[in-house]
């Protein structure tokens, strides 16, 4: 196993061992997270590749001063799964479902890998006041815009967006 460090030049260096390195460590906790936006298993694996392919043609853009590489992939994924939910071919492909057989996977939990950051972060955003909770949980962990927000909570969009800001300031506070 590579350090952070060492599969972060590799990556950059477009090296084989770096992405065979990366899928090993990371495949596993990407699929939980863009499971998590995208309900269906066999296009969260889609995105789980399309994800691979996108962190090692911008590898060289990775700044280890903005955070951790851990963190940049994550943003990757989470940013490509809610673009392909608001894609029209998503759009399109939920109109053509035969209802019998859409059923969610209640086992696609069972290889969850944790992260004790994630842990972390998620224990403190269910500490918030509930309001400020929700829409962490709305924003972060489901995928919506701030727009969307303010039409599902029936809020203005400067309430929302101010919301949000205080909530991150009071994660932030906690690692400080």
């Amino acid at each position: 196993m590579l350090q952070e460090d060492e599969l972060v030049l590799a990556l950059k260096n477009q090296e084989s061992l770096g992405m065979k390195a990366l899928v090993d460590m990371y495949s596993n906790t990407l699929f939980n997270v863009i499971s998590r936006i995208v309900p269906r298993p066999d296009i969260a694996e889609d995105i789980v590749q399309e994800t691979f392919m996108k962190i090692w043609y911008s590898a060289n853009r990775y700044d280890s001063s903005k955070g951790r590489l851990f963190t940049w992939m994550i943003n990757i994924a989470r940013n490509h799964a809610i673009d392909v939910l608001r894609s029209k071919k998503f759009r399109d492909s939920k109109k053509n479902m035969n209802i019998d057989d859409f059923q969610p996977d209640v086992n696609c939990a069972k290889n969850i890998v944790y992260n004790i950051d994630t842990i972390l972060v998620r224990e403190l955003v269910h500490q918030l006041k509930p309001d400020l909770n929700v829409l962490l949980e709305m924003v972060y962990f489901k995928g919506y815009t701030h727009l969307e927000i303010a039409d599902e909570l029936k809020l203005p969009l400067g309430t929302v967006k101010t919301r949000i800001r205080t909530a991150i300031s009071e994660l932030r506070s906690h690692f400080d």
